[in-house]
């Protein structure tokens, strides 16, 4: 018989001889757990280690915040790294909530630029269809306003700060639709892309819509997704 001097896979082997699998394995688990309390305990007991995180995470906040100017700005481009929150509500449909998108003074601004010019809100009709048998289907007020057209500059920053939100160009945005709902009313279910089987050729078509609630109230407002 050839002599071996017993290491740790021979021990293992000859543990699993004796023993069986089970034991083995109650065995490593033991190990394991024992190890895994030990260094619970020396991070508890030095709680320099905790600190030093935190530390480096304070410090890659700062570093975000205003050291990050890494690259020259592009021809329309920023000019440093901008970050815009949010939150994805739904993967299906896509849906994005950005809080604190505009400040209470935009909002305010918006809205009385867009007061005097309130019209009952209109419909892009299907084929078939007319003012009559839609009616009540929409019954919000409200005007379209261009940025180009917001003496204030209110809409502009807006504007700019939906292409960086979106990453989509100014260029490929639409005027402004500022709606008003009084108490009641209401804008049926409905798609905001334009079928041209059903509303005719269209010029373009929308890939994305983005919803700037100016007003915050207890009861009401809500959009829903009747399909999510």
């Amino acid at each position: 018989m050839k002599t071996v001097k017993p290491g740790r896979g021979h021990f293992i082997v000859r543990l699993r001889g004796k023993l069986g699998l089970p034991a083995v394995f109650l065995c490593c688990l033991f190990f394991f757990l024992a190890g895994l309390f030990a260094s619970n305990l020396v991070s508890q007991e030095e709680p320099g280690l905790r600190s030093k995180s935190r530390k480096l995470q304070s410090s890659f906040v700062e570093t975000a915040k205003f050291e990050y100017n890494l690259l020259p700005q592009g021809q329309t481009g920023d000019d440093s790294i901008t970050l815009i929150p949010f939150q994805v509500l739904s993967w299906k449909p896509r849906a994005l909530y950005f809080p604190n998108f505009a400040t209470a003074e935009q909002c305010e601004s918006i809205i009385s630029s867009a007061k005097p010019r309130l019209k009952p809100s209109t419909l892009a009709l299907r084929k078939g269809e007319t003012d009559e048998t839609t009616k009540g289907v929409r019954t919000s007020s409200g005007v379209f306003l261009s940025a180009s057209e917001d003496v204030t500059g209110v809409l502009d920053v807006i504007e700019e700060k939906i292409a960086r939100a979106t990453m989509i160009p100014k260029s490929h945005g639409e005027a402004f639709n500022i709606l008003r709902y009084e108490i009641g009313q209401k804008y049926d279910s409905h798609y905001d892309a334009f079928n041209p089987s059903e509303y005719g050729p269209q010029k373009s078509q929308r890939v994305a819509s983005f919803l700037l609630y100016l007003s915050d109230v207890e009861v009401g407002g809500d959009t829903m997704f009747p399909f999510e």
